[in-house]
Parts: structure tokens; C-alpha cells; sequence
């Protein structure tokens, strides 16, 4: 089947999630608090153009590898039912094309930067086309993604520095459980029906401990970073952002305490505020 112009087109932006940016923000934050970091202050607006680009980019790239591997599956599930591969709106092989284009792209962006930042991508993208399969064998799929969506941190600070320190690796690490945390509210919507078509997701796997948990999550998340950062930053401006960030963590406490499908969803979807919040104690307090 062919479709018009306008057609096609807006049937490749919704399966790139275009007018549902709070995927590739939750992946931005880290990579941009990381820059700064990596940086001691303002990266240039090069390396800032470069992360930032790359990012919605490989984004994109991941909506349509994740959507041609989960097509059996989301044709099933409430939510996912009319993704436009799942559908049949756009074909495997467009879905794949325009995957492995914006991939080239966002390859074009980092060939700007050291050999080193290069040569790190490559695993970034391993891991996230790893990602989509995971939830077929693995009970906390979760984890993997954490690992994908902090991929950021060491890429930054080899674009930065040309290595990745200790403190990169463990920054990734504390990043692993605010993507756990965000991840398993967004998994909690789709219990139902994840576990009727037998996909393995981190709601399941902690069932009635996945609140506690996910709080428990995002404390780590916050502990770690605060652990690692407060020698780098200022600790009054740092306080000021943990203390925004902890209001948020209670709010999303609320809005997933019932587990009511709305609740957790708006949950996920603010997440993107906490990482917000947490660059810009990165941002003003680096000193």
C-alpha cells in the first residue's frame, strides 16, 4: 500500500514518538548533566549541538528498532495496539530504513568529536538494539535499559576528556536506577497485559513490592549522584535541587500508590522534570 506525501510522513513521526518528546528529554538530562561535568562548567556550544541532536536522533532510531522487534507483542497490549508498524501503517522494511538513517545521522554528529567518543558508540548502540530483546529472557529487562539510557554519561566524558573515569562509570551506574525507577512506572501500566502475552518487565517480576521499590530507586539514584557530585558543586545550590527532586519522587509516590493505568503513566511521563531539575543543580552549581 503507498500513501500520500503528508501521509507518510505523518506516519513516520508518530513512529518516532515526534509529538511525545519526554523519551528523548529522559534520555538528554544525564548525557547534558555528564557533559557539564566532564567539562568542569560550560561544554561549548559544539559538543552542546552535537549531545543534544544525537540524542533525539537516536531516540528516533530506537522507536523504530524497539517497534519492528515488539510488533507481535504490541498488537496485544492496550496501548501499543496502533503503532503505526504494529498497525501496519508503516512496513518493516520503511521502519528499519528509517531507523538505520537517523542511526547514520546521529554517527555523522559524533564523527565531529574525538576518535574515542567514536569508538564508545558503538557499544551505545549494541546495547540498545540489545534492549528490545531482553524482555523475552530477562526478568528485569529494566536494567538493560538503564544501561542503553545512561550510555550518555560515558560518551560524554570521552567526547570531553577522550576516557572514561571511574566517576563516568559511576554516575552511569547511579543513572541505571533512576531509568529502573521511571521504567518500572511504565511497565506498572501494562501489567495486564504483559502478563497475559507472557513478556517479562520489572512490574511483574517486584509485583506488590513495585512501589517500594521504585521509590527505593529513585533514592538511590539521588544518593549516589548527590555522593558523587557534592566535592564538584556548590552544596547550598545542590540542596536546592535535591530538595525539588525529593517533592517530585513523593509526588510520583502518590501518583503510582493505587497503581490506576493514569497514574502511573503521568507518573512515567514526569520524569523528565526530575532529570531537568537534577541538570540544573549540575549546571549552576559546578564550581
Amino acid at each position: 500500500m503507498t500513501y500520500p506525501a503528508a501521509s507518510r510522513l505523518a506516519r513516520y513521526l508518530d513512529l518516532i514518538r515526534w509529538n511525545r518528546p519526554a523519551g528523548w528529554l529522559l534520555l538528554l538530562w544525564p548525557s547534558l548533566s555528564a557533559l557539564w561535568i566532564a567539562s568542569g562548567g560550560f561544554p561549548g556550544w559544539h559538543l552542546l549541538l552535537v549531545f543534544t541532536l544525537g540524542t533525539v536522533l537516536m531516540r528516533s532510531a530506537g522507536c523504530c528498532i524497539n517497534d519492528v522487534a515488539d510488533r507481535e507483542f504490541d498488537k496485544h497490549v492496550k496501548r501499543t495496539a496502533n503503532r503505526p508498524v504494529t498497525s501496519g501503517a508503516v512496513s518493516v522494511r520503511e521502519a528499519l530504513g528509517l531507523g538505520a538513517g537517523l542511526a547514520l545521522l546521529a554517527f555523522g554528529l559524533v564523527l565531529t568529536t574525538r576518535v574515542e567518543a567514536v569508538a564508545w558508540s558503538f557499544a551505545a548502540v549494541a546495547v540498545a538494539v540489545a534492549y528490545p530483546y531482553a524482555k523475552r529472557f530477562v526478568s528485569m529487562p529494566q536494567a538493560v535499559l538503564g544501561v542503553a539510557f545512561s550510555f550518555g554519561v560515558p560518551m560524554a566524558y570521552a567526547a570531553v576528556q577522550g576516557t572514561v573515569s571511574l566517576l563516568a562509570w559511576l554516575l552511569l551506574a547511579g543513572n541505571l536506577f533512576w531509568v529502573l525507577a521511571y521504567d518500572t512506572e511504565y511497565a506498572m501500566v501494562d501489567r495486564d497485559d504483559d502478563l497475559r502475552i507472557g513478556i517479562k518487565t520489572s512490574a511483574i517480576t517486584l509485583g506488590r513490592w513495585d512501589v517500594p521499590a521504585v521509590l527505593g530507586f529513585y533514592a538511590v539514584y539521588l544518593a549516589a549522584w548527590s555522593a558523587l557530585l557534592l566535592p564538584l558543586v556548590d552544596p547550598w545550590i545542590w540542596a536546592v535541587a535535591m530538595l525539588c527532586a525529593v517533592v517530585q519522587v513523593a509526588w510520583h509516590g502518590n501518583l503510582i500508590w493505587q497503581r490506576s493505568r493514569e497514574g502511573c503513566f503521568k507518573a512515567f511521563r514526569l520524569n523528565h522534570w526530575l532529570g531537568f531539575t537534577v541538570f540544573l543543580g549540575v549546571a549552576l552549581g559546578m564550581r
